[in-house]
């Protein structure tokens, strides 16, 4: 089994820790709260039934049996963390997005090259067999003209927003927004498979204290058209659909899960397609990091990282392009 410390208590841990047991690869080791959230933590240790949980960082950094910290944390701190653990030696995964700049995620894996560590960004995107599938089955719809992905969900915090009480996904000041939370998987989906685009440009509807609450992103590649709306203020049915000059995929559910995909090949039946293995999209994931870290398939490491830094510079200059003002 694998040793994971985990940071944090918020919303996405109680899912990660479920998941990361789930997969059987992985053991909670710890749980490091802030002292005000000490409770959670205790809470979570219980429900969980995790030995162990703390306030201090150093009983982390310090443990010879801990292979891997989990940062699960608000988006501003992913960085700070994520470079402590790794110069404390410590293998690292990283909770979406990876930083909130491309230079903190260059920083980063300079880093764990450096100290030839393994560094993950949990996007679950990427590790969905109906990810895999939809990359494979590009050749079979001819040139990509048009690429359309939508989440969008109204989200269970915006009406105390409107409210005027600030949770972290609507603080500016946080690095939150429809951008760098809902946005990122789309950008995931669209880089993952077709790498950098050549220009970049956002337009973004803007809240009350500055906060995106949602935004479009249009990227324009070589010989197609990419557009990634993400939407926490409103809801829609969520697709991603790819559109080619001998036929289309179009994708079924929220970008982070990828339920299910259509191929429509023109002048044949569409062919339906639900890979997927696990009924929890992050247990893909964990299980994927476990198999890399176990067979020291540094090769696939350099391949996520490279993905995670080209989302986090189109991310950078979305942000830039559309206004939004973080920090």
């Amino acid at each position: 089994m694998i040793n994971v410390a985990v940071l944090g208590t918020g919303m996405i841990i109680p899912e990660a820790i479920g998941a990361m047991q789930a997969s059987k690869k992985f053991r909670i080791a710890n749980i490091w709260a802030r002292e005000h959230s000490r409770n959670k933590a205790a809470a979570l240790a219980e429900k969980f039934g995790v030995e162990k949980f703390t306030t201090n960082l150093d009983d982390i950094a310090n443990d010879p049996a801990i292979d891997f910290v989990y940062v699960g944390l608000v988006n501003a701190v992913h960085h700070e963390y994520a470079k402590k653990f790794l110069d404390a030696g410590k293998n690292v995964i990283v909770e979406k997005p990876f930083t909130v700049t491309a230079a903190q995620a260059q920083d980063l894996i300079d880093t764990a090259r450096s100290k030839k560590l393994f560094l993950f960004e949990a996007i679950t995107t990427l590790h969905l067999p109906n990810f895999f599938a939809i990359r494979d089955a590009l050749t079979k719809i001819g040139d990509v003209k048009i690429v359309l992905c939508n989440f969008s969900q109204y989200s269970s915090r915006y009406d105390a927003y409107k409210e005027k009480s600030v949770a972290p996904a609507f603080n500016p000041k946080l690095y939150g927004g429809a951008l760098t939370d809902i946005n990122i998987y789309n950008l995931n989906f669209v880089v993952g498979l077709f790498g950098l685009p050549k220009k970049i440009s956002c337009a973004a509807n803007f809240g009350w204290n500055g906060i995106d609450t949602s935004g479009v992103v249009s990227l324009e590649y070589e010989n197609f058209l990419a557009q990634c709306v993400a939407a926490k203020d409103s809801g829609s049915p969520s697709f991603l659909s790819i559109q080619g000059d001998s036929g289309y995929i179009l994708a079924h559910g929220t970008p982070n899960e990828l339920n299910s995909f259509d191929l429509a090949i023109r002048g044949q039946d569409v062919q339906k397609f639900s890979l997927n293995k696990f009924d929890h999209r992050m247990i893909h994931e964990f299980v994927d990091f476990a198999e890399i870290f176990e067979h020291g398939d540094f090769a696939t490491v350099e391949r996520g990282l490279e993905t995670s830094l080209n989302v986090m510079t189109v991310a950078e200059r979305a942000a830039k392009s559309a206004g939004i003002i973080y920090g």
